[in-house]
């Protein structure tokens, strides 16, 4: 168990050399957050490993009503990866604010909520009220969810309804608004830009990517669901290649993820424009990932040599096209 104190507010930022910004209140001490998803509420985690280590930690999705999700089964482990379906299971925004948020305020990191819906006045109520509760930084705004049947996945692929949504949310609060997108579209660098244009203050990516598991004895799907969001190691490719082509359309910052396993892992994703990450399917796999991978950015950059996160963020040297 972690014995470590837990204070009322985030730690001031002076004097760290892996401290990033990403804008409207959000300064994090090193740019590791912990994904939606896979630290629950936060307590569960916490006789595991130090949270006060990481910059951030993100909610469970929170929806108006309480959910109880997909029937089971709705894991699966698949090679380097993992499929889910969990289809948005959480307590509810009235028991999250009672049951869930007094432990998270106690920690010494920003809590951002993930938010859900079925439709834009959905998404914006519950916006509503969290903002006259304490201890929330702000609200990634889940556009994306791939197991969730005619929900939230209308608004995440197409650019008016991301606009729209991401427009309306900001004129209903003034703390950051993250909007996090998903691969499963045809041009991510489109939905982004949308997204930038109504208001958001940062994007995460990528969610995870549409996926299928089948038992070739028994000729069915493993899932229930029969599709779900694949996760981990074997979308990293993918999400590198969707995070530096968003890089290279909006200016807003960046928070890239998708399949964050290593330090390795969370420099490249760096290097090729996140200026923060989040760590998701490994925290099931090695709890104590998030906290070992901000204490190896922040020993990275407390070397002069190694230079400063900020002319770090984006530096992928790519090779001029030579002349055909």
């Amino acid at each position: 168990m972690i014995d470590s104190p837990i204070t009322s507010a985030p730690a001031a930022q002076a004097h760290r050399p892996a401290a990033v910004s990403l804008g409207r209140g959000l300064d994090l001490k090193n740019p590791v957050m912990l994904a939606s998803g896979t630290v629950s509420y936060g307590e569960e985690l916490n006789r595991l490993t130090d949270l006060n280590a990481v910059g951030a930690l993100v909610t469970k999705a929170i929806s108006l009503e309480v959910r109880e999700g997909n029937p089971p089964q709705r894991i699966v482990e698949t090679p380097s990866g993992m499929l889910n379906a969990i289809g948005l299971a959480n307590v509810g925004v009235e028991k999250f604010i009672s049951e869930k948020l007094p432990f998270l305020r106690r920690l010494d990191l920003h809590t951002l909520v993930n938010i859900v819906g079925k439709s834009v006045d959905d998404y914006c109520e519950v916006v509503r009220r969290l903002e006259s509760v304490e201890g929330v930084s702000g609200y990634e705004i889940n556009l994306s969810c791939p197991n969730v049947k005619g929900e939230c996945i209308i608004f995440g692929v197409s650019e008016r309804a991301t606009f729209e949504i991401t427009s309306a949310l900001r004129k209903v609060t003034n703390r950051h608004l993250m909007i996090k997108l998903t691969p499963n579209v045809t041009s991510i660098a489109s939905i982004a830009t949308a997204a930038a244009e109504g208001g958001a203050d940062s994007l995460s990516l990528i969610n995870t990517v549409v996926g299928m598991a089948v038992d070739y004895k028994s000729r069915q799907p493993k899932l229930k669901n029969i599709t779900g969001g694949l996760s981990g190691p074997a979308i990293k490719p993918i999400a590198l290649a969707k995070v530096w082509e968003v890089y290279q359309a909006v200016t807003v910052p960046i928070v890239g993820m998708g399949g964050i396993a290593s330090f390795e892992d969370a420099m490249e994703f760096l290097l090729v424009g996140a200026r923060a990450v989040q760590v998701g399917t490994m925290n099931f796999v090695q709890p104590t990932i998030g906290e070992t991978l901000a204490r190896q950015i922040e020993r990275f950059f407390e070397n002069p040599a190694n230079g400063s996160i900020e002319n770090y963020i984006g530096s992928l040297n790519v090779p001029k096209s030579q002349p055909s």
